[in-house]
């Protein structure tokens, strides 16, 4: 079975539509999301001093190691 019908409209199609049926104002709102999200992408956050190796613990929820609490 597969997870989307097979008659399903491309979704690129679908939300050029919507968003062209929206006012001029949601239309800017949703442009200036699309650039702070690509500008949050592409920033690179710097290297970490003396942290635990590993996945980042809050992302993740691994908040301690070998029975070892972090204290943040």
């Amino acid at each position: 079975m597969t997870d989307t019908p097979p008659d399903t409209p491309d979704d690129t199609a679908t939300e050029a539509a919507r968003r062209a049926a929206l006012p001029p104002a949601a239309q800017r709102a949703l442009a200036e999301a699309d650039a702070r999200k690509a500008a949050d992408s592409d920033a690179t956050l710097p290297r970490e001093l003396g942290g635990r190796k590993g996945p980042e613990p809050v992302r993740y929820g691994d908040w301690e190691k070998k029975g070892i609490a972090i204290d943040f």
